[in-house]
């Protein structure tokens, strides 16, 4: 639930309410989400009160995350091994996907 509201995020009442449950267990669930850092609890200001909304700290994972990934054109692949001289370790252009601000070698 939390998730699928995404940027605009859910306030806490609006949780529990669809969930079914008192305000009190909405509340507790909120702060063990929280703890386990898979929500962030923001105050905000709705109608006039002070409420708690609610934020995903997972992403949704869609085909356009992947889709410029290096290992779905590698030529390497079928030898590619944690391991291997092929690596997802050891491979710099996974590694400059990854991490866009890091520099690749230079080719000779």
């Amino acid at each position: 639930m939390i998730l699928e509201a995404g940027e605009e995020g859910i306030l806490q009442s609006d949780m529990w309410k669809n969930l079914g449950v008192t305000s009190r267990e909405g509340s507790r669930l909120a702060l063990k989400f929280e703890e386990k850092g898979v929500v962030e609890r923001r105050k905000v200001l709705h109608e006039g009160r002070w409420t708690y909304k609610l934020f995903s700290q997972t992403k949704l994972i869609t085909i356009d995350s992947i889709i410029d990934c290096p290992c779905i054109v590698c030529e390497e692949l079928d030898r590619c091994f944690t391991g291997g001289e092929t690596s997802p370790i050891n491979c710099q252009l996974l590694t400059a996907w990854i991490d866009p601000r890091k520099e690749l070698p230079e080719q000779e």
